[in-house]
């Protein structure tokens, strides 16, 4: 087990104080992402201390600890699983052999735009998330937001660490562009359009930490497959704090919808009561899991087979598949042409994006039928939209479909498209329910049930953010 340094300014496990250049670039660039932070982190909450679990080990058991922290004062660090002793590379051209402890020079500048673009997205999850805190509906959510928030920020510093690292002043110059662009920003945005969405109600951020989230959960076990061993490590160990971040989406819209249900079955309707419909959670559903559909690229990509077959980045569990080299195989997909469906052979290689896709889908499925178990009996059923609908990149991107996957007209779509996706009244009606913040420990908004159960132990009733005391 790797020591992890808590006591330094940086806390980490890769003895970053033996490398003083290194260490002193890392200082350097802390006090810039504490700037960013203040600004662009958590509005109006910067003094309020927070019940926060925090990482300090590796350990698979016991790795985090909870308390009180002020979220400026939360001990951001480096964190890389183990090594996994004589570890090889696990897919692609050079299956079989050594991985790589340095960066081969062929493979440089990919290598450096995975990471950059994997660590652009830690940040901008917090800026479209900014302001929630003001509209939450009780203290648990707005700790559990605060605890995305702060991880997210963690993130970030793992891939800063590899930039760093690894690719000298250009690795630099990414690491402070970072912390330069901004979501939403006209001519700074980020890198994906997806993390320029506005995410301003909790409805999206439920459903942007379900999907979202989850299509980060994926792009990380393809990256955890890595051949370049430092961004495998830092990815499984990301990959352990992400599975809360799902968890505090899904559990969201859950309670939404058990709050629904239970106002269904008292022959009510939400809307009339102050509550959020099925319908609209439907629309939100369409909306925020189209736009992580995007997230994976193109379903044809002669990037993802250059990444797969250089060993950059394989196919989530990569262990599960029989040809780890997939030079010969084909994946068999439907692409528009001349106004209709084509079904299509693809060389596999070039269709690893669709690969990905394919399991973050069938993952998402299970989170809909799990939903769908809140609503037995009020004669509702939530469904997946098929990944035709509402595509901006990829094969399907300048085409319209229904939520059924069928080929429309634009002025088909345009005509149902309130009926699909969320409308200005929906905005407008959410605004209306949300605008008082539920801050009295124990008490939650009308519009969304009590969790079972509280965090760490804690009971539900427990002061999870002492508001009172900034």
């Amino acid at each position: 087990m790797s020591r992890v340094a808590l006591d330094e300014k940086i806390p980490n496990n890769v003895n970053l104080s033996s490398d003083k250049r290194l260490q002193r670039a890392l200082e350097h660039w802390q006090p810039a992402f504490l700037k960013w932070w203040q600004e662009m982190g958590p509005v109006g909450f910067q003094a309020h201390e927070v019940y926060l679990r925090t990482a300090v080990s590796v350990d698979p058991q016991g790795w985090a600890q909870f308390g009180y922290v002020r979220m400026p004062e939360y001990r951001w660090g480096i964190f890389l699983a183990d090594p996994v002793k004589d570890r090889t590379i696990g897919f692609g051209d050079d299956f079989g052999k050594p991985v790589w402890q340095e960066v081969p020079g062929e493979h440089r500048n990919a290598l450096r735009r995975l990471i950059v673009t994997q660590g652009d997205t830690e940040p901008a999850s917090v800026e479209q998330q900014r302001h929630l805190g003001h509209t939450c509906p009780s203290l648990y959510d707005l700790r559990n937001l605060f605890q995305v928030n702060v991880e997210e920020g963690r993130h970030l510093w793992a891939m800063v660490y590899l930039l760093h690292s690894y690719f000298g002043r250009d690795g630099r110059e990414e690491a402070e562009a970072l912390l330069e662009r901004r979501s939403g920003d006209a001519d700074k945005p980020r890198i994906l359009s997806t993390f320029n969405e506005p995410c301003d109600d909790w409805l999206s951020f439920y459903m942007f930490t379900t999907f979202t989230d989850r299509d980060g959960k994926y792009q990380l076990l393809a990256l955890a497959e890595s051949s370049f061993d430092p961004l495998s490590r830092s990815c499984r160990f990301m990959l352990t704090e992400e599975a809360h971040h799902m968890f505090v989406g899904e559990t969201g819209v859950g309670r939404i919808l058990q709050r629904a249900a239970e106002l269904l079955r008292e022959g009510k309707d939400p809307r009339q009561e102050g509550a959020i419909d099925v319908p609209m959670v439907q629309r939100y559903l369409n909306f925020w899991f189209t736009l992580s559909l995007d997230l994976f690229g193109g379903e044809i990509s002669t990037n993802a087979a250059h990444f797969f077959a250089a060993g950059l980045k394989g196919r989530a569990h990569e262990k599960n598949y029989e040809d780890h080299v997939a030079k010969d195989g084909v994946y068999v997909m439907e692409v528009p042409e001349d106004g209709r469906l084509v079904e299509k052979e693809i060389p596999l290689r070039s269709a690893m994006n669709e690969v990905l896709r394919d399991s973050y889908v069938q993952d998402c499925e299970k989170v809909v039928q799990r939903w769908n178990k809140h609503l037995e009996g009020t004669g509702y059923q939530l469904t997946l939209p098929s990944r035709r609908f509402h595509r901006r990149q990829g094969a399907y991107a300048g085409h319209y479909f229904d939520p059924q996957g069928r080929l429309i007209t634009q002025e088909e779509f345009e005509r149902q498209r309130d009926e699909w996706l969320p409308s200005e009244a929906d905005k407008a009606y959410l605004r209306s329910i949300m605008h008082r913040p539920v801050f009295t420990p124990g008490h939650f908004a009308n519009w969304i049930a009590p969790p079972p159960r509280g965090i760490d132990g804690k009971p539900i009733d427990f002061e999870y953010v002492r508001y009172n005391e900034a």
